[in-house]
């Protein structure tokens, strides 16, 4: 394991933009540990991965239905709008 003299600084930024990566444990141990460094410090990282988490597991009790046409359709229009509007504003 790294130590704490050769362990990366992550921002938060860095942090949320590796959390999958965490989660999924496709880090690389240097990785990983400076990821848990950050969070030992950090109470608003450890509140983000937690709620990852439980995401992570509530999405695997979600029962696998799949979406008609139609609806899929209907949200691919609605988020290709709503995007749109973002993007010229």
């Amino acid at each position: 394991m790294a130590t704490t003299d050769q362990l990366r600084d992550y921002t938060c930024q860095e942090l949320v933009e590796l959390v999958t990566s965490y989660l999924e444990n496709a880090l690389s141990p240097h990785e990983r540990a400076s990821f848990e460094a950050h969070l030992a410090g950090c109470t608003g990282c450890r509140n983000y991965v937690g709620q990852m988490r439980a995401t992570v597991r509530a999405l695997a009790r979600t029962p696998d239905q799949p979406v008609a046409p139609e609806v899929r359709d209907s949200l691919l229009n609605v988020f290709r709008k709503w995007k749109n509007e973002h993007d010229h504003s």
